[in-house]
């Protein structure tokens, strides 16, 4: 492995990511909106890097050279359905075919058990809009030419209380499913070292 990429290094996910990363050994680009801001990131094993996480020849730039690119971003300014699948274009274009490429996926798209998706479970919330910006952005992966991706979700929620266990797995979409950001990156880790699925999105849970 020639180095890690994080577009979204700077929110909850992307330290998390990061974190375990450089636990693991690899070398990291954190890729932030303004480094500036996020000068906390640097360190031993990592290097910290503006990237527009739209502009494909951003991307391309700081994917240069490196074996995996892992998106986990979200502007909470922008019009979602704008965004995502301008993201996963970047990606896309940036990755160009050669670089592992994580997304961190939407749980509502997931299919739950019963094979429906989690979005369309009685009492699920109704933001469809949203929900339908994170689909077009699976699109563009779906008909892409990358080869090598896998969009990762957590199976229902981020589990902002409890501490990690350190442990995981594959689950279907359910509403009561949680996983701690550093039990997720520890997925992300694991889809980048040992890829076990491609062109799918799947979810995980943490294990207790």
């Amino acid at each position: 492995m020639s180095g890690i990429v994080v577009v979204g290094a700077g929110g909850r996910v992307g330290r998390a990511v990061v974190a375990e990363a450089v636990r693991r050994g690899h070398e990291v680009t954190a890729g932030v909106r303004s480094s500036e801001r996020h000068t906390d990131l640097a360190g031993e094993g990592v290097r910290v890097l503006r990237v527009d996480a739209v502009d494909p020849a951003s991307v391309r730039e700081a994917a240069r050279g490196r074996g995996a690119l892992v998106s986990t971003v979200y502007d909470q300014g922008s019009d979602p359905s704008v965004f995502f699948p301008a993201n996963a274009r970047a990606l896309v274009e940036g990755a160009a075919g050669a670089v592992r490429l994580v997304h961190v996926g939407l749980a509502p798209l997931l299919p739950t058990a019963a094979g429906t998706p989690l979005m369309d479970e009685p009492g699920y919330p109704d933001h469809r809009a949203f929900f339908a910006a994170h689909a077009a952005a699976l699109e563009v992966l779906s008909g892409s030419g990358a080869a090598d991706w896998v969009a990762l979700s957590p199976a229902g929620d981020f589990d902002r209380e409890s501490a990690p266990t350190g442990r995981y797995r594959v689950a279907p979409g359910a509403a009561d499913s949680t996983i701690t950001a550093e039990d997720f990156a520890l997925a992300v880790l694991d889809e980048i070292e040992d890829p076990r699925h491609h062109r799918v999105h799947i979810g995980v849970e943490g294990v207790r």
